[in-house]
Formats: structure tokens, sequence, C-alpha cells
């Protein structure tokens, strides 16, 4: 019997609170709340030009970056997202945190990041204004923008899942309580008060979530006992290896290839993520310099690697130990339990007295951390990318900074709006990577091609990036319309909504790229002295040959690329 069989014996359970909190756990709550206003109104002083809002002044170091850097990521999007998917695909899910992380990471650390820094650009869209044109930055400028509200609104639908699962709380009022505190501190202290409460963020979030993968593993006996139990609850062993099931689409739950897995993901969608998403670039960039800007992808994929221990664990122990079967989001009925509830559930379980308290404010900090970078990267790419250059041109910088914060609210209001667009996919991550599909993926082909190759053009960039942006939207739109064309789309009939994501995101930076070379081969490119410092071949890259071997940012990569190998073999 598959899972999704069983999904739909599920047992009612009871959708309201679970447990109460403490007079403790609501102690910490508050004491988390306080924490962070208290840094946004600190940090205020810090904020005073466009420059300190935007990009922290430049001013971080590698550790400070590196770690807003992940946790920029690891919002309650991500913890419940995957948890979620690991519930529903197994631990295929892993593949989101290591071969989705470590060559991306790296690719951005040592090939991309140098041009981001040298550039002094405040964002992507402001990159390609420099290398195409200003239709080609407002194109990518307004389909950025409208993907940072859309994410951010699934960030305040995970947060509202929390309150309702553990603690009972009305949905409304938790969003809008949550919202308005993230909102208070982004628009005080801007990118400087953003980063910091991430840092804190990243170490509430490993205490708080921790105690599930612990207390979890005892009670299943061990990865043995755990492995032993999947087997018992769904009646296959395809839910425990990474690289096993993928040699034919219907030997796994994804119904996904292995060519799915490393060239839909591992190239087209974490490629596209983790080097053009400015929501994590933007951390990076506001390094000190350029050394500590590309250490900071290669520190976070260190802790990326290891953050299944709290994201993927719990889904699979979910599958091993609930006594009841969960449901997609779209069917979930009343006194049902989604997908997305995962991680609550699991919280619910485990967690006494103390212990509920900082969990729920792990997931409150992650939920935060969240939104704080889609909101921060949101503020930033409207202002400069959209606001500045077609609205008020001609503005003083004052005039610029009152712009971000007033953006800051505008982007916490319109999030609130697309929260509730979440409870039309099977679960939060099905709708994450839809829009990775639809915005990231055609923007990476766009990039990657402009930066090394010196003959694309202007035209080429817009009519590559409109192209990949609009196919990929209309092979959605056309699977949703006639479900038959999943199997051309996704090349099988079997496969999974997770699986048509990846392999769609891999046809749309493949038109992007095709569409770019086609275009620019019949128009005029820009001359050369106008590309210095943009393109491959027309830029002097700072050298670090004469630092020691170990301050170098490569040989930290190739120190992650041998931790990333063994956990491919462990767990193949």
């Amino acid at each position: 019997m598959t899972l999704t069989l069983l999904a739909a014996s599920a047992v009612q359970q009871s959708a309201t609170r679970l447990i109460s909190l403490s007079p403790a756990d609501i102690l910490i709550i508050v004491i988390y709340f306080v924490m962070v206003l208290g840094i946004g109104i600190y940090l205020r002083s810090y904020a005073n030009t466009s420059n300190d809002f935007f990009m922290a002044g430049r001013e971080m170091t590698a550790w400070v970056a590196g770690l807003s850097f992940l946790s920029a990521n690891l919002g309650a999007l991500e913890l419940m997202g995957w948890a979620a998917s690991t519930y529903q695909y197994g631990i295929l899910a892993a593949h989101f945190y290591w071969i989705a992380a470590f060559p991306s990471m790296v690719f951005l650390a040592l090939v991309m990041m140098p041009f981001y820094y040298i550039s002094k650009t405040h964002s992507v869209p402001g990159y390609l204004r420099l290398r195409y044109n200003e239709a080609t930055r407002a194109l990518s400028g307004i389909s950025f923008a409208c993907m940072t509200v859309m994410m951010s609104g699934i960030n305040m639908y995970a947060m509202a899942i929390v309150m309702k699962v553990v603690l009972g709380w009305n949905i409304h009022f938790s969003i809008w309580v949550s919202s308005l505190t993230v909102a208070a501190y982004v628009t005080l202290g801007g990118l400087f008060s953003a980063i910091f409460n991430e840092v804190l963020q990243f170490f509430l979030i490993w205490l708080g979530v921790l105690v599930v993968p612990i207390l979890g593993m005892i009670e299943a006996g061990g990865w043995t006992g755990l492995v032993l139990k999947i087997h018992q609850r769904v009646h296959s062993d395809d839910y425990v290896h990474l690289w096993k099931t993928l040699g034919t689409f219907s030997g796994n739950p994804m119904g996904v290839h292995w060519t799915g897995i490393v060239f839909g993901l591992g190239g087209a969608i974490a490629c596209g993520y983790w080097t053009t998403d400015f929501l994590v670039v933007q951390r990076a960039m506001a390094a000190k310099d350029l050394r500590s800007a590309q250490l900071a992808p290669i520190i976070a994929s260190y802790f990326k690697m290891i953050v299944p221990l709290i994201v993927i664990l719990p889904g699979l122990l979910a599958l091993a130990v609930l006594p009841y079967r969960l449901v997609p989001e779209s069917a979930a009925g009343p006194g049902m339990h989604s997908y997305n509830e995962v991680l609550p559930l699991m919280l619910a379980r485990y967690c006494g007295p103390g212990l509920l308290g900082l969990g729920v404010t792990a997931l409150i900090a992650g939920f935060m951390s969240g939104m704080a970078g889609n909101v921060s990267a949101f503020a930033t790419v409207w202002t400069y990318d959209i606001y500045q250059p077609y609205i008020r041109k001609w503005e003083t910088d004052a005039h610029y900074l009152k712009v971000g914060r007033w953006c800051t609210i505008l982007g916490v209001l319109l999030s609130i709006g697309t929260a509730y667009f979440v409870t039309q996919f099977q679960s939060i991550m099905d709708y994450m990577q839809a829009l990775v599909s639809f915005f990231i993926a055609p923007l990476f082909g766009t990039v990657i091609t402009g930066m090394m190759w010196r003959r694309a053009t202007p035209k080429g960039g817009f009519w590559g990036l409109l192209a990949g942006t609009g196919s990929s939207i209309a092979m959605y739109t056309l699977v949703k319309i006639k479900p038959a064309y999943l199997a051309v789309i996704a090349l099988s009939p079997n496969a999974k909504d997770m699986a048509e994501n990846l392999y769609r995101a891999l046809w749309s930076l493949i038109i992007c790229v095709l569409v770019t070379v086609a275009v620019s081969l019949f128009t005029t490119p820009r001359p050369a002295n106008e590309l210095v410092g943009l393109v491959y071949g027309y830029s002097g890259i700072p050298t670090d040959r004469s630092l020691p071997i170990y301050k170098r940012p490569v040989f930290w990569a190739c120190g992650v690329a041998i931790f990333f190998v063994i956990l491919q073999w462990i767990f193949w």
C-alpha cells in the first residue's frame, strides 16, 4: 500500500489546541519578541543612509554574513516545508540540502561573487542593468518583487499553522502579530537589523528544534529502528534511499529520474536560487571585502549540510511514529492534519513545559527570519530597481531611505494577501519550487550567459529572460488545464508535483539560454569597454594567491566537497 493510499484513510484528529503553554513557555516567547524589537531599535542609529539600510554599510565579517546567508534561507518555510516534503517524498527531500546546496553555493562563491562584489551593485537586477540594459533590469526586478512577496506569504501561512496546531490560536491573529513585529524591526534597522536578528534566530532554531530528532530517534530505536518502522508503515524501502531508487521514474515516491535531480534540481533550481536570488545574495554582498563575501556562502554550505538533522529527520520520524496518517493540504478536511503540520505535530509530541516554549520560539524565529529576508530584499529591489529609475530618478539619499522604510511595510501587507494562496497546493514546498521554476531558473540563465559570454546582447538578455519566465508559467498552466501533459513535461506519467517542478525549471532554463543566444547572434553587442568588470575576459578578478592556502576560499570549498561525497555514500 502506498503512502498516498494510506493518507486517504487518515484518522480524524482534533485540529484544535494539542497542548497548553505553561508560564515558562509564555515567558520565553515574550522575551524573544522583546529582544528582536530591541535589536531593531538599537540598530536604527546605524541605518542613516540608504547604503546602511539596504546593504548594512558593507561591513559584515565572513562569519556574520555566512550565518545570515543561511538563516535568511532557514525560515519557517524551510523548517516546515521540507519536513512536510519528507513525509510526502521520503529522504529524497534531503537532495534539496545536499546536491542543491554545495555545488551552487560554492559556484556562487568562487565564480559569480567577484562580479557581484566588484561591480558594487545593490542587487542582481542592478547587475543586469550594467550587463544588459534597463529593460532587462525592469523585467527581473518586477518578477523578483512578485516572487519575494509570494514567498513571504508562505512564511506567514507556515506560522499560522504552528499557532493553530500547537497553541490553538486564531490564524488571523497570529499572522498579524508576527508580521507587524517583522515590519517594525526591519523598518527600524533595515538590513543591519535583519542580519543580526537572523544570526540570533539561527541559534534559536537549532536549540528549539533539535529536541525532536533527539527524542524521536530514542523512541524509534535509532536509525535501524527508524528504517524498520517506515518499512512496516509504507511497505517499501523507497523512503530511506537517496540515489538507489532513482534509476526509474516509478521506483520512488517523487516519481522522478536521477536526471531530474542532477540537472533540474542541482543545475536549474539550485544554481538559480543560490546565485541569483537576491534574498540570500544580498547577505554576502554586505560583507566587508571580497574574500569575506566569497567565504560567506562557503561557511553557510557547511551548516547547510547538517540542517537535515532538524528538518528531514523529523519528517522521517513522523512517517515512523505518528499513529495517524497526514493528507495533502488541498485534501485536509475538518479534523484532519496535513503534510504541512508535520513539524508542529512532532513538537507537540515531544516537548513539555519550557521545551515547548523554546520549540515554538524557534519556529517563530524561523518565520521571522524568512519573512524579514524576503521583505528586506523586496524593499531593496523595489527602491533601487523600480522606484528610483522609473518613478523618481533624481531624489536625495534621504528620500530613498524613507521610501525603503515604507516599502518594508508595503511588502508585509502584500505578503499577508498572498498567504492564502498556499492552500491550493499539496504542500508548502510544492508551491515554493513552482515559484522558483517561474522566476529564478530563467534568471540564472540570463545572468550566467551574460557573465560568461561576451557576445550576449541587451536584446538577447531581455527576450531570453521573458521567454524563460513565460514558458515556465505556460507549462504550469497547461498541466493544470490538462493533467495529461504532465507526462510530457516531467517525462513520465508517474511524476508527482515536485518532479514536474524540477523538469519545468530545467526546460525554462534551456529555453532562456537558447533564446538569448539566438537573439544575440542577430543583434548588436555592447562595446568591450562597457563590459569591464561584468564579463569573464574583460575583468580583472582580484587574486588571493598571496594568502596562505588555509585562508583561501577554494581550500574551504574543497573541505565541503569531501563532506558532501561522504553524505552521499552513507545514504545512497
